[in-house]
């Protein structure tokens, strides 16, 4: 399959406190001469930022590719670049094909105008020809949902209704190759969901996509494969879900496997906490978690000396923001007496369709009863984490909803209904 994009050593500097002239006009030119003139005498030093640095990947036909990364690691900056809105300091990018963009929802619209006026405005900016337009006016109003006011003037809309007719008029773009920088956080929660649904439809249709946001959930459900952006350059690539998993663990939590020798090993002179992994069911590590499949938490933990008093291990499951979804402890018979010196590992496995999506961390600890409170004997606070993430296929607890489901944990409920 031919590449649709190629980016080869891609790399963009910018420097700060240099006057820059964006179009190169001779006015600009003249006013760049005239200040440096006046600076002559007193040089001075600019400090170089290097927004993209020897960035490079390939495109596929048809394949959905998304960027993730913190602010200002070089996404947009990227996008820009292949859009031709900037140029780059090193490098090329080929692209073959029609390319259309949606980098700043609303570029074009007028406030005097009509809100049907500026749809054939904004459709033209984005390189939509009339006959096209019009051909796609009704479904383009029906998508905004403002048909009450499509002949009345933008400015008397509110920014939310001027934000959805400009989605819906870039969302209906029909190109080869669909450059995308985060427009789903436009609009309420509804219109959210509507157009997360639309860019899974051009995603499916067999479009070329680049796709940049912040919603990792999007990300994950959308794209194909994924590339994570630090500091300008790409530090990770590969199938969407782990790319996503490895980057929220980056930014909020641990990684999917601990280990510690017996000397540093947190616990006490009876038990010490040695390992702990994410495990799928056939044991293979994992970094991201389909929702709809069991994940094990793997704690490995060693019994130092004959004990007096039987230990067993726990686990406490949170989510992003840090709230407790439960908290599970091993009660097996075994653990009702004391342990034998030697080693040990439990495996607590949560059933499938029951976290919700995202990243969860978990906090391992050994315990004994202690009257009506647990004692800590070993445990480690964030041991692991991992992503949980929804294929979309709509036989998770969340069926054909496409928004985002709120909640720590979202499980898959038996229902039985009676018609009276």
């Amino acid at each position: 399959m031919a590449s649709a994009i190629t980016v080869e050593g891609l790399s963009k500097r910018y420097r700060i406190g240099e006057l820059q002239s964006a179009y190169g006009t001779l006015r600009d030119s003249l006013a760049t001469s005239v200040r440096r003139m006046a600076r002559r005498e007193h040089k001075p030093h600019y400090e170089e930022i290097w927004a993209l640095r020897d960035v490079s990947f390939h495109v596929q036909e048809g394949e959905v590719l998304g960027f993730v990364g913190r602010n200002g690691a070089g996404k947009s900056t990227l996008l820009k670049i292949l859009t031709r809105i900037t140029t780059p300091t090193e490098g090329r990018a080929t692209i073959r094909g029609h390319v259309g963009s949606l980098l700043e929802v609303g570029t074009g619209f007028h406030p005097e105008l009509t809100g049907r006026e500026n749809v054939f405005l904004n459709g033209s900016v984005l390189g939509m020809k009339r006959r096209e337009i019009a051909g796609k006016f009704d479904e383009i109003v029906e998508f905004a949902g403002v048909e009450q006011f499509i002949d009345t003037p933008v400015k008397r809309y509110s920014s939310g209704m001027s934000v959805r007719l400009a989605f819906a008029v870039a969302a209906h773009l029909e190109p080869d190759i669909l450059l995308v920088d985060e427009v789903l956080a436009v609009g309420d929660a509804e219109f959210q969901r509507r157009c997360l649904g639309r860019m899974e439809d051009l995603s499916q249709s067999g479009r070329t996509v680049v796709f940049v946001s912040h919603q990792m959930q999007a990300v994950s459900q959308l794209c194909d494969r994924a590339a994570q952006l630090d500091k300008g350059k790409i530090v990770n690539e590969g199938p969407a879900g782990e790319v996503v998993a490895r980057y929220l663990q980056s930014v909020g939590g641990a990684g999917s496997e601990r280990f510690w020798t017996l000397e540093d090993a947190p616990g006490d002179e009876l038990v010490r906490l040695r390992s702990v992994r994410v495990v799928l069911e056939d044991g293979e590590l994992a970094d991201a978690v389909d929702v709809r499949r069991p994940v094990g938490i793997e704690v490995g933990f060693t019994v130092l000396s004959d004990l007096v008093i039987p230990v067993f291990p726990k686990i406490k499951v949170l989510d992003r923001q840090g709230d407790v979804a439960f908290n599970a402890m091993d009660t097996s018979e075994r653990w009702h007496e004391p342990a034998n010196p030697g080693e040990y590992v439990s495996t607590a496995w949560i059933p499938g369709n029951l976290l919700n999506e995202g990243l969860v961390t978990v906090d391992v600890g050994i315990c004994s009863f202690g009257g009506v409170k647990l004692h800590p004997h070993a445990g480690m606070r964030d041991a692991v984490s991992f992503h949980v993430q929804d294929p979309g296929k709509g036989d998770s607890a969340r069926g054909d909803f496409r928004g985002q489901w709120r909640g720590v944990v979202r499980p898959l409920l038996e229902w039985t209904t009676k018609e009276r």
